[in-house]
């Protein structure tokens, strides 16, 4: 698999693109004006606790408190001896505290006492003292072998405790001395910091987007990472120079007059991304909606093609949804709950066949996923992490017109509550003329189709009723005025 990273920069957003083999898996977002918060540590200051939830509000800040569960404070280990959130945290405690979850809709962010700090190829836990390795590593040998070369320098390592990541594979002894050192330094300022700030100050930032994409993203299937900046290019080759030298070769400065995300197609990719319907190549489709509670997609063939290759087109159908589906939630960064609506399949080998295809497209997923079996409605249901906002509630808002329902009421419905309208405004008033306001849809309606029922009415009521066009209203929107 071949891999690359663009990324295009301008004052007010950084974008990422994450290519494999040319096709678009991943975007990340960051904006001047909206930063993500996942990674910045505060010290924050208890400001109400909630025994019932074993659960804490603590300012760090934000427009809103932010949230802290007990499992968020207590030390990892035996659950039936794990201290109660009142016993942990009291109303006007100062906690040093990092973001976990970004703030999503009207949620306040979601806070975590068990402070990280990754680097290229460790992640340092200053309140822990355990040492693992990260589960991507599943060869028992290597994970040894990795153990053993952080643990040979005991004497760094002090009391903290530390994750072993991915990208360490490749690290080597004097490499891995280097992020330590690095991050001792950094915990030390960070903790100093600590002390002399008041509550509801950020302690530490986590890096900028490009920086992240350095740290995060290298791996030996990566060729290039192609900025359109010449300033950010030069910056991440600083950083690479210090922390990555292997990355150094592979940043290259764009310098072209076409956008680079229109060059590869990205600019494309990131609009079908943010509709319902995503087309397969088969000729099926994918139909996803975003809810609070859930996500479902839902999978169709599209067309018929015969009772004698129905359950095979139906197979290779479901085969192929499950790789778009697998790609679809990391290009859209779907988390949650996610519920998956396969075409029904006879043959109990189709449907083992489909659930492993979807399980195996999901390999390459950062974020941390759990797939269940099918069930007895035949649908799979699963969960994907979700630590920021997806792809939709980023770039877009909820429609004013139709607000979230994705339908608004039809230009006849609007007709038959306007005639109501008029009845009720025409027994309770004593009015001399009615005066409908509506959008131009219902009045031609209204003037056209429905114009024998509208002077019926003004029969039975005994008013005359005059219409007008009022161009800012809602297909839903009238007001039936009293002259």
């Amino acid at each position: 698999m071949s891999k690359e990273i663009l990324i295009n920069v301008t004052p007010q957003e950084t974008r990422v693109a994450i290519l494999e083999n040319g096709v678009l898996q991943e975007v990340y977002i960051e904006r001047s004006r909206n930063k993500g918060l996942v990674g910045n540590i505060y010290k924050g200051r208890v400001c109400r606790v909630l025994p019932g939830m074993e659960a804490a509000f603590v300012e760090v800040g934000m427009d809103r408190a932010a949230f802290l569960h007990v499992s968020d404070i207590a030390p990892h280990g035996d659950n039936a001896n794990k201290p109660t959130i009142s016993h942990l945290l009291s109303e006007g405690q100062d906690v040093l505290v990092q973001v976990i979850k970004d703030p999503m809709g009207t949620k306040g962010a979601r806070l975590t006492a068990h402070i990280t700090i990754p680097s290229r190829y460790l992640v340092f836990m200053p309140n822990s003292t355990n040492v693992g390795v990260s589960s991507r590593i599943e060869d028992e040998s290597e994970r040894e072998r990795l153990k053993t070369m952080l643990l040979d320098q005991k004497d760094l390592l002090g009391e903290s405790g530390y994750i072993i990541r991915t990208a360490a594979e490749t690290a080597t002894p004097e490499s891995m001395v280097q992020d330590i050192l690095f991050l001792n330094k950094l915990w030390g300022s960070i903790s100093e910091k600590s002390r002399a700030e008041k509550a509801g100050n950020v302690i530490h930032e986590d890096l900028s987007l490009p920086m992240r994409v350095l740290r995060d993203m290298i791996d030996d299937d990566l060729e290039r990472i192609r900025v359109d900046s010449r300033e950010t290019s030069r910056k991440m080759q600083h950083f690479a120079e210090k922390l990555m030298i292997e990355a150094h070769s592979k940043i290259e400065h764009y310098p072209g007059e076409r956008p680079i995300f229109d060059l590869y197609g990205v600019e494309d990719e990131i609009q079908k991304g943010l509709g319902r319907k995503t087309h397969l190549k088969s000729g099926g489709y994918l139909i996803i909606d975003q809810t609070e509670a859930m996500t479902t997609i839902d999978v169709n063939t599209g067309a018929f093609v015969g009772h004698r290759n129905l359950e095979e087109t139906i197979f290779k159908t479901n085969l192929e949804a499950a790789q778009a589906i697998a790609r679809q939630l990391r290009l859209r960064n779907l988390g949650g709950i996610i519920i998956i609506d396969f075409i029904d399949m006879v043959e109990e080998d189709h449907r083992a066949q489909v659930l492993r295809a979807l399980e195996k497209a999901l390999d390459k997923d950062h974020a941390r996923t759990q797939v269940c079996e099918v069930s007895s409605l035949g649908l799979v249901e699963m969960t994907r992490k979700r630590t920021r906002e997806s792809l939709e509630h980023v770039l877009c808002e909820t429609c004013p017109t139709c607000e979230g329902k994705g339908y608004i009421k039809s230009a006849e419905t609007a007709c038959y509550e306007v005639f109501r309208e008029i009845l009720r405004e025409a027994r309770q008033f004593d009015a001399k003329q009615l005066l409908v306001l509506a959008a131009q849809e219902v009045i031609d309606l209204l003037v056209d189709e429905e114009s024998n029922s509208l002077a019926e009415l003004e029969d039975f009521i005994g008013v005359p009723i005059k219409l007008q066009v009022e161009s800012l209203y809602t297909q839903e929107q009238f007001d039936v005025v009293i002259m």
